[in-house]
């Protein structure tokens, strides 16, 4: 699981559920972020697959996502990128627009999975 930068967990589990952080952007070895919004979205939820996968967990077994959204505008693009990553799947879904981002960061994704025993 990756390391926090800050004083929280990246994922909680209670009760069979894990809970997730809000993830940012951000390559885990390099530290950057992508420029474009495609790559930002599918960078996050590449970085969430791999600390459900770490968990015991896997994407179809999210079931909540939120998404924080510096910008409403970018809202398709996401869309798009969400769409094929999740494919068939459709966990219930909030799209927050906040406004400025940590980093320049122009989204940031949290959820809710179930824990595979």
């Amino acid at each position: 699981m990756p390391n926090t930068n800050g004083h929280y967990s990246q994922c909680i589990s209670h009760n069979g559920f894990l809970f997730l952080s809000g993830q940012l952007p951000i390559e885990n070895d390099t530290k950057t972020i992508p420029p474009s919004i495609e790559g930002q979205t599918n960078l996050v939820l590449s970085n969430i697959e791999n600390i459900l996968r770490e968990a015991g967990s896997s994407k179809i077994d999210i079931i909540q996502v939120r998404i924080y959204i510096s910008n409403i505008d970018l809202w398709d693009q996401v869309n798009d990128s969400y769409s094929l990553f999740f494919e068939n799947h459709k966990p219930v879904r909030s799209i927050i627009p906040s406004g400025k981002l940590h980093f320049g960061s122009l989204l940031e994704i949290e959820v809710t999975a179930i824990l595979n025993f």
